[in-house]
């Protein structure tokens, strides 16, 4: 069960961060969107991830003109929150109880990219990659062989149609998990055991209805998400 006091000042004093040390209370109708948050069983690394979108085009905007309030981040909030349960396979948590809601599947992609443009986006990050202190000694050899993977598909990719576009998808889909794998095995088991601790928190909320094989799917997959996140990996 989620702290929800603890949550909301979690949400406060990430708030108070990209707001550059303003701070901005989290009472009323703010505590009470922030409460839904956690009710649902959004992770507050997603949230934060929600909030990071509104600042991201706050900025693009032009210098900013007042502290932004947590009520404007929330559309970005429940997007990025659609995001990862994609990504993990749950569906939600309905916030009127608190309890799973009989909606089934995670909700269908809105809005993605073409699958040229993913492939073209995942190769200039693959590119970079390959010259960082980090990935670039840990995945060298797996980061060289996703780079050429992808260039080959990548002229097929914006007139696949059909078996062709199936086929490509499932070929990003083993690149995927062969960076995530790597990434992992590369990790130390302590590390290895602080992201899986991590994800298994992010399920928490949805754990008690959940099958033994689809939980630990589901924990694989969150895993995987989090090594992502910590070497910059594209996901596809």
């Amino acid at each position: 069960m989620t702290d929800v006091e603890s949550y909301c000042r979690d949400i406060e004093a990430y708030l108070c961060r990209k707001n550059d040390g303003h701070l901005i209370r989290i009472t009323g109708a703010a505590f009470e969107q922030v409460q839904g948050w956690a009710a649902q069983g959004i992770p507050l690394k997603v949230a934060e991830a929600g909030i990071d979108r509104y600042f991201e085009r706050y900025y693009r905007k032009g210098p900013r003109r007042r502290p932004v309030r947590v009520e404007f981040c929330e559309a970005d909030v429940l997007d990025a929150f659609d995001d990862w349960r994609r990504a993990v396979g749950v569906a939600r948590v309905d916030p009127a109880s608190a309890g799973p809601d009989s909606g089934g599947p995670p909700p269908a992609g809105r809005g993605r990219r073409s699958l040229s443009s993913q492939i073209e986006s995942a190769l200039a990050r693959l590119t970079v990659l390959r010259g960082s202190d980090q990935a670039g000694a840990a995945l060298g050899a797996v980061l060289e062989d996703a780079v050429r993977a992808l260039d080959a598909v990548r002229s097929d990719a914006a007139h696949a149609r059909g078996e062709a576009r199936d086929a490509i998808m499932r070929r990003l889909s083993e690149i995927d998990a062969r960076l995530a794998a790597a990434a992992l095995a590369s990790l130390d088991p302590a590390a290895q055991a602080v992201l899986r601790g991590e994800a298994a928190q992010e399920l928490a909320p949805f754990r008690g209805r959940m099958g033994e094989d689809a939980y630990q799917q589901s924990l694989q997959q969150a895993t995987d998400r989090l090594v992502r996140e910590r070497f910059g990996l594209p996901s596809f």
